[in-house]
């Protein structure tokens, strides 16, 4: 009984170490969006003399730059805004999708080049988008995809680093798991929808994280592919 009560005491301030801990993480984490909320806050001139700082001057201080950029060319602010994020959905969305089911291909069937395109899949990876910039360019323009979101997400429909992270965590998962579907009557995407599918939900949720951040701070593929004001959904 004592060493019960013992382990308990010590679970419990384990818990509320862990507790603090993580708030202190939490706070330290909102210090840049405290600098960057009271920043916007000022004129740009202020933030040219003083820099980033925490100080609140009601003198200079004001929600007029807000004010300035809903109304900035009749919100087309807004209008960025809503196709970054519908450019963002669409391409994760793709992307999970197309990417989970090739990754899953190479770690779980065995076919004649299954070693060749994944030997490829890393070449890609390996490349500066740098070098990919012109002939997408040239592709978009021949495939009449420019100033629509088709064009911005379509390079980025199976991204060789989402079929490289599928195909490592789908190593991990025991083939019996498919002998057994097939034996219960599961065609293969039954059993990638049924069995596989709820195994893959930590990588799909690690996956759509790192895609909704490289879209949303993508900026040189769009700003050549796409004019806000003429972007369209498809071509």
């Amino acid at each position: 009984m004592a060493s019960n009560r013992i382990d308990g005491k010590k679970r419990t301030a384990l818990s509320v170490l862990a507790t603090v801990l993580m708030i202190l993480f939490a706070v330290f984490a909102m210090i840049p969006i405290a600098f960057m909320f009271m920043s916007s806050l000022k004129p740009g001139t202020e933030m040219m003399r003083y820099g980033l700082t925490l100080k609140f001057d009601p003198g200079i201080s004001s929600f007029q730059n807000y004010t300035a950029l809903n109304t900035y060319r009749d919100g087309v602010y807004w209008h960025w805004y809503k196709s970054s994020a519908i450019i963002m959905v669409l391409q994760t969305v793709i992307g999970l999708a197309f990417s989970s089911l090739v990754g899953y291909g190479l770690a779980m069937y065995n076919f004649k080049g299954r070693n060749l395109i994944f030997t490829l899949v890393l070449i890609v990876m390996m490349l500066p988008f740098e070098i990919l910039l012109l002939p997408m360019y040239q592709m978009m323009i021949r495939a009449k995809m420019m100033n629509t979101y088709l064009g911005v997400i379509t390079p980025y429909l199976v991204p060789p680093f989402m079929i490289f992270f599928f195909r490592q965590y789908s190593l991990g998962i025991p083939k019996e798991l498919m002998e057994a579907g097939r034996i219960d009557g599961c065609s293969d995407f039954g059993i990638f929808r049924r069995i596989m599918l709820p195994i893959m939900i930590p990588a799909f949720g690690a996956m759509t994280i790192l895609s909704c951040m490289n879209s949303w701070n993508n900026l040189l593929w769009p700003m050549i592919t796409c004019r806000p004001r003429r972007c369209t959904p498809f071509p």
